[in-house]
């Protein structure tokens, strides 16, 4: 459950909110985190999210040294070009890909894209002019 306390959303801010929202209902895909529900209060706003339990792709990095497997490696980044993919195709930009982003469902055997805050719905032929997402990458 993602918890946003609505006084301290500024303008835009809460615009980037629900945004973000939007883009995660519109976005069905098995390899991105489902939004199951929106409760919305007077004062704080749930988000009720896929639970993932295996970690995100930052933490798995920094516990191992050696990296994944190299087949292993492949795998996932198929299914994360897939879901890009798939976004793409609705006119969704996530902008704000890395590694603490893609979290892994072990049960499941899957990777899905998580986080998107930064998101936007975008038309075909125009550019989006905000510049957005993680400096370090």
């Amino acid at each position: 459950v993602k918890v946003i306390d609505k006084s301290k959303l500024a303008g835009e801010a809460a615009g980037q909110l629900l945004q973000e929202v939007r883009c995660m209902k519109l976005v069905q895909h098995p390899n991105v985190v489902r939004l199951y529900e929106v409760i919305d209060t007077h004062s704080k706003l749930y988000l009720i999210l896929e639970l993932g339990d295996g970690g995100d792709m930052f933490d798995h990095i920094m516990r191992h040294e050696g990296g994944l497997a190299e087949g292993r490696a492949k795998h996932y980044f198929a299914q994360i070009v897939h879901a890009i993919s798939y976004c793409h195709k609705l006119h969704v930009v996530h902008r704000d890909l890395k590694p603490e982003n893609v979290v892994f469902f072990q049960e499941q055997g899957v990777v899905k894209l998580t986080d998107f805050g930064f998101s936007n719905r975008f038309q075909p032929g125009k550019m989006l002019t905000t510049s957005c997402g993680s400096l370090a990458y």
